[in-house]
């Protein structure tokens, strides 16, 4: 079977991804499919960086804001939403673009990954989740060291969803997510990808570029959208966005408003720093370095001609 070409546009927070997909789109006849874990709930525009309509150009996008913020979404329902919507826009005769930071998400669709179909258990995952409360975090994640240290090399501690379906799979299986994972990629992908991988030679020009963006974020909005946010009655999957979690101290009073700012900058740069190790493990990546340009249009150019190349083979 003919594979379906695709181009990946990835790599760390506030890189300048969006711009360049949406460039790439309007230059190759394109459409966009985000890969972005937090940009698929719906209400959480400010803190995700989701491109306005404006920002858009008229290029279609994909996946952003069509989840209500109090209901989940795994991997595997991602792997197969976007494969249909890669499908579709192939048939159209126009070009998928994948823009996002989420390596799982990038992986897994890039990929082919089968995930088994292992239905949720609510209780174990109350009960997973109750330990967290009790003994700690890092007590849970040593657990998940324990019965799965390749998962658990994978994820931060801090990312509790990740954390709690790896150990709530061993416990319902007794089979390491890992090689449910490993068994999962036997069958071939149906993609032909190119990857295009942002970064920064000087790590200070990303980190600069993530705080003035934390700033043009709290200047359109952000203090407003996360109270809102703080003041719903679905914070649960909210409680993970960096962005909204920082200024609950804020809002309890508890702290000073630029404290928190500062603190979200902080956990973005940490945020950045586990990408980047996430997509340096991938060896396909052509890695685009910014500052190796001194104007917006050679970067264009640049990708374009990597994606020509591909499109071509």
């Amino acid at each position: 079977m003919k594979k379906i070409k695709i181009a990946v546009i990835l790599g760390p927070t506030a890189s300048g991804k969006t711009a360049l997909g949406i460039e790439m789109a309007k230059r190759f006849g394109g459409e966009v499919v985000s890969a972005d874990s937090m940009q698929i709930y719906k209400g959480m525009d400010i803190s995700t960086a989701k491109p306005t309509q404006e920002e858009m150009q008229g290029i279609l996008h994909h996946l952003i804001g069509f989840l209500p913020r109090e209901k989940s979404f795994s991997v595997a329902e991602y792997v197969e939403l976007a494969g249909e919507t890669v499908r579709d826009i192939n048939s159209r005769g126009k070009l998928p673009i994948i823009v996002g930071g989420t390596g799982l998400y990038i992986d897994s669709l890039v990929e082919n990954i089968k995930f088994p179909d292992i239905t949720s258990d609510e209780k174990v995952r109350e009960e997973i989740a109750g330990d967290m409360e009790k003994y700690g975090v890092e007590a849970v994640f040593e657990q998940l060291r324990k019965c799965d240290p390749e998962t658990a090399a994978e994820l931060h501690p801090n990312n509790k969803v990740r954390v709690i379906r790896a150990l709530e799979v061993f416990r319902l299986t007794g089979k390491k997510l890992s090689y449910l994972k490993a068994q999962s990629r036997l069958e071939p992908s149906p993609y032909d990808a190119v990857l295009i991988g942002l970064n920064c030679r000087d790590r200070q020009r990303l980190y600069d570029r993530i705080n003035k963006r934390v700033d043009i974020m709290i200047e359109n909005g952000l203090v407003e959208e996360s109270r809102q946010v703080y003041e719903s009655a679905d914070m649960k999957t909210a409680a993970n966005a960096i962005g909204y979690k920082e200024l609950i101290p804020y809002f309890k009073n508890e702290c000073g408003l630029s404290e928190c700012i500062d603190k979200i900058k902080q956990e973005t740069r940490r945020y950045a720093k586990r990408q980047l190790t996430w997509f340096g493990k991938n060896a396909k990546i052509q890695w685009l370095m910014l500052d190796e340009f001194d104007n917006k249009e050679k970067i264009f150019d640049y990708c374009e001609k990597a994606i020509a190349n591909h499109m071509i083979v």
